[in-house]
């Protein structure tokens, strides 16, 4: 006999099942964080502000800490997980600044896989001793690294919160190997610790412009905090324990690339470090010249590896999601009957990356990352004090109000053109919107003209980003 709930069309799917502790929880914030951006953009950075390579990260690090502040206002207050989506729809119920947030956080995801796979190949390169330069060679190794990811995507991953306990360790160990080096080598009078305030500004910008131009770049480095809040019905009482786990995991954080940038730049000069997509090598090359090159090259390797492969996970998903909440096209949404993984939508996020990698540079790619994230995250800000007015029926975690302002000030400006951003995070940002927006609009008229029907997300919570 049916179940009444199943006749009255009354039932509820279950609950997630709330396994993570403040531990996990920290391991998965710090891991989420860790990968690219240090890994490949340390030296992109020093070009920019010469030995006061820390500041930009340092900078950096504050902007994220006022924004997840407003996340965890957000996130305590909605525990569910769906992130900026759910935001952006409770503040402003705006379908379409939903849908846009959306897919820029979806194309943040391509650009970061993108640029990891750039990151990659040049770590191959180093770990085999190929020397393929910089041309087509590295470009082919980049493209064969993310069609692989899109085959272990189409084949099915099942994400584990333990499995992300050992990327964690292994993705921090490479970054404590350099940290441990550079301390090492100056203890024994190596290195040259007067370049930290050495600034020297990029050629036709002032100090100033160079500075903030660094910090939007560095920012990539900061990004992956707010994906936590998706683990938010799955984290035991995140009310009480997400505000510190968060905050430490941060702190944690940015106190490892200051210090990863101090040994940097301590022992390779600044114009050495920017050469190049594997900054880090050199580091370790030039603080203990006996250390086994090949076996760091791969822990780089499985760092940007990780990353890549959870951003295009993130990617392909979001948009199977919008497909089935009808603002894409649904045949982006359609599911392998074997494999039950979004494999339209998997080949849709693949073949948009093979583009990014073919055309854009690594710098490129991870100042675009940090420029759709930025927007997010200056919506997500304002999404607080809007959101002032709706009131729940449970304690939550409240920021203080000067926090958001300043948060939305901040990652406004480093958005903007205002902060010497380059022109070429302007134009991928823009291709890849106006690729969202012909989808959306092809949608939107087939909704119209033959569904008959709005074009409207009706629960962001099934955008999981």
């Amino acid at each position: 006999m049916a179940d009444d709930a199943v006749l009255n069309g009354t039932r509820s799917e279950p609950e997630l099942k709330r396994v993570m502790g403040p531990g996990l929880l920290l391991l998965f914030v710090v891991g989420d964080i860790l990968g690219t951006g240090v890994y490949a953009l340390t030296g992109r950075v020093a070009s920019e502000v010469g030995g006061a390579v820390w500041l930009p990260f340092l900078i950096a690090f504050a902007v994220a800490l006022l924004t997840a502040f407003s996340y965890l206002e957000l996130v305590t207050k909605y525990p569910r997980a769906a992130g900026a989506a759910l935001y952006t729809h409770k503040a402003f119920g705006i379908h379409f600044l939903t849908f846009i947030v959306t897919f820029a956080v979806m194309c943040s995801g391509l650009t970061s896989a993108s640029s990891a796979s750039k990151a990659f190949a040049s770590n191959f390169d180093e770990a085999f001793d190929l020397s393929l330069g910089d041309g087509a060679a590295l470009t082919a190794i980049a493209l064969g690294f993310i069609l692989l990811v899109g085959l272990i995507n189409f084949r099915g991953v099942g994400e584990s919160v333990k499995l992300n306990v050992v990327l964690t360790c292994v993705e921090l160990s490479g970054l404590l190997i350099v940290i441990c080096i550079g301390a090492w080598a100056l203890g024994g009078g190596n290195g040259d610790l007067s370049r930290l305030t050495d600034f020297t500004a990029a050629e036709g910008e002032s100090a100033f412009f160079s500075v903030t131009a660094a910090t939007a770049l560095a920012f990539f480095a900061m990004v992956g905090f707010e994906d936590s809040v998706n683990m938010a019905e799955e984290t035991k009482d995140p009310v009480r324990i997400f505000p510190k786990v968060m905050l430490t995991g941060l702190c944690i954080t940015g106190l490892i690339y200051v210090l990863v940038s101090i040994s940097s730049v301590a022992l390779v000069a600044p114009a050495d470090l920017g050469e190049g997509d594997a900054p880090l090598l050199k580091v370790v090359e030039a603080g203990a010249s006996a250390f086994p090159l090949w076996i760091f090259a791969f822990i780089t390797m499985f760092a940007v590896a990780n990353s890549a492969l959870i951003n295009m996970l993130m990617a392909s998903r979001l948009l199977y999601g919008m497909a089935n909440e009808r603002v894409l096209p649904r045949v982006l949404g359609k599911v392998h009957p074997g494999r039950r993984t979004p494999w339209v939508g998997i080949v849709f996020t693949t073949v948009i990356a093979f583009g990014l990698i073919w055309f854009a540079d690594l710098s490129a790619l991870g100042g675009t990352t940090s420029l759709l994230l930025l927007c997010v995250f200056t919506v997500v800000n304002i999404a607080v004090l809007v959101l002032r007015r709706d009131r729940v029926d449970h304690d939550h975690f409240k920021a203080p109000t000067v926090i958001p302002i300043i948060g939305a000030v901040a990652c406004a400006y480093l958005a903007s053109p205002l902060s010497g951003r380059a022109a070429a995070d302007y134009r991928i940002a823009g291709v890849l919107l106006i690729i969202g927006l012909v989808l959306w609009l092809i949608t939107y008229l087939y909704n119209r003209n033959v569904r008959h029907e709005r074009t409207t997300i009706d629960d962001p919570t099934n955008l999981r980003d």
